[in-house]
Protein backbone atom coordinates (compact mmCIF):
# COMPACT_ATOMS: atom_id res chain seq x y z
CA UNK A 1 0.00 0.00 0.00
CA UNK A 2 1.75 3.06 -0.97
CA UNK A 3 1.78 5.74 1.76
CA UNK A 4 0.40 9.46 0.55
CA UNK A 5 2.77 12.33 0.19
CA UNK A 6 0.68 14.19 2.94
CA UNK A 7 3.37 17.41 2.77
CA UNK A 8 3.04 18.18 -0.80
CA UNK A 9 -0.40 17.71 -0.80
CA UNK A 10 -2.65 20.95 -0.49
CA UNK A 11 -4.75 20.79 2.85
CA UNK A 12 -8.28 19.63 2.46
CA UNK A 13 -9.70 22.91 3.45
CA UNK A 14 -8.35 24.99 0.73
CA UNK A 15 -9.35 22.54 -1.45
CA UNK A 16 -12.64 23.02 -0.05
CA UNK A 17 -12.07 26.96 -0.41
CA UNK A 18 -10.77 26.27 -4.17
CA UNK A 19 -13.82 23.98 -5.10
CA UNK A 20 -16.62 26.60 -4.17
CA UNK A 21 -14.58 29.39 -5.73
CA UNK A 22 -14.14 27.47 -9.03
CA UNK A 23 -18.38 26.56 -8.16
CA UNK A 24 -18.78 30.46 -8.68
CA UNK A 25 -16.79 30.56 -12.01
CA UNK A 26 -18.80 27.78 -13.72
CA UNK A 27 -20.99 29.97 -15.65
CA UNK A 28 -20.92 31.17 -19.47
CA UNK A 29 -21.33 34.28 -18.49
CA UNK A 30 -19.64 34.80 -15.34
CA UNK A 31 -16.40 33.15 -17.87
CA UNK A 32 -17.25 35.80 -20.60
CA UNK A 33 -16.99 38.88 -18.00
CA UNK A 34 -13.42 37.28 -16.74
CA UNK A 35 -12.31 36.81 -20.25
CA UNK A 36 -13.13 40.24 -20.98
CA UNK A 37 -11.85 41.93 -17.75
CA UNK A 38 -8.56 40.04 -18.51
CA UNK A 39 -8.36 42.51 -21.33
CA UNK A 40 -9.54 46.10 -19.67
CA UNK A 41 -11.78 47.00 -17.10
CA UNK A 42 -15.37 47.27 -17.61
CA UNK A 43 -18.74 48.87 -16.16
CA UNK A 44 -21.32 46.59 -14.87
CA UNK A 45 -23.47 48.15 -17.69
CA UNK A 46 -20.98 47.23 -20.42
CA UNK A 47 -20.21 43.71 -19.43
CA UNK A 48 -24.35 43.32 -18.95
CA UNK A 49 -24.53 44.36 -23.06
CA UNK A 50 -21.46 41.90 -24.10
CA UNK A 51 -23.24 39.19 -22.13
CA UNK A 52 -26.95 40.32 -23.45
CA UNK A 53 -28.17 39.95 -19.70
CA UNK A 54 -29.99 43.02 -17.56
CA UNK A 55 -27.77 44.74 -15.43
CA UNK A 56 -28.76 43.96 -12.57
CA UNK A 57 -27.94 39.83 -13.33
CA UNK A 58 -24.64 41.20 -14.28
CA UNK A 59 -24.17 42.60 -10.70
CA UNK A 60 -25.11 39.83 -8.87
CA UNK A 61 -22.49 37.35 -11.24
CA UNK A 62 -19.60 40.42 -10.79
CA UNK A 63 -20.65 40.01 -6.62
CA UNK A 64 -19.86 36.04 -6.53
CA UNK A 65 -17.26 36.70 -8.50
CA UNK A 66 -16.32 39.97 -6.11
CA UNK A 67 -16.30 37.81 -2.61
CA UNK A 68 -14.06 34.70 -4.51
CA UNK A 69 -11.22 37.60 -4.74
CA UNK A 70 -11.21 37.48 -8.28
CA UNK A 71 -11.60 40.85 -9.27
CA UNK A 72 -12.56 44.56 -7.35
CA UNK A 73 -14.85 48.00 -8.31
CA UNK A 74 -13.11 50.98 -8.64
CA UNK A 75 -14.12 54.29 -9.07
CA UNK A 76 -13.58 56.84 -11.74
CA UNK A 77 -15.81 60.00 -10.93
CA UNK A 78 -19.14 58.64 -11.21
CA UNK A 79 -18.69 55.47 -13.31
CA UNK A 80 -17.63 51.98 -11.21
CA UNK A 81 -15.34 50.07 -12.96
CA UNK A 82 -14.15 45.77 -12.34
CA UNK A 83 -11.23 44.68 -13.05
CA UNK A 84 -9.65 41.34 -12.48
CA UNK A 85 -7.62 41.31 -8.96
CA UNK A 86 -6.45 37.51 -9.26
CA UNK A 87 -3.89 37.21 -11.54
CA UNK A 88 -3.67 33.41 -12.19
CA UNK A 89 -7.20 33.64 -13.83
CA UNK A 90 -5.47 34.06 -17.07
CA UNK A 91 -4.22 30.60 -16.87
CA UNK A 92 -7.13 29.71 -15.82
CA UNK A 93 -8.53 31.26 -19.34
CA UNK A 94 -5.55 29.84 -21.09
CA UNK A 95 -6.57 26.28 -20.56
CA UNK A 96 -10.51 26.73 -21.23
CA UNK A 97 -9.13 28.44 -25.07
CA UNK A 98 -6.61 25.67 -25.45
CA UNK A 99 -9.54 22.89 -24.84
CA UNK A 100 -12.57 24.92 -25.50
CA UNK A 101 -12.25 27.27 -27.72
CA UNK A 102 -12.08 27.85 -31.99
CA UNK A 103 -9.29 26.75 -33.76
Amino acid sequence: MKAEPTSTLIPLDHLTQAAECLKTLAHPHRLRMVEMLLNDRYTVGELAEACGIPSNVASEHLRLMQRCGFLAPQRDGRRVYYSITEPCLASFLQCIRQRFGST
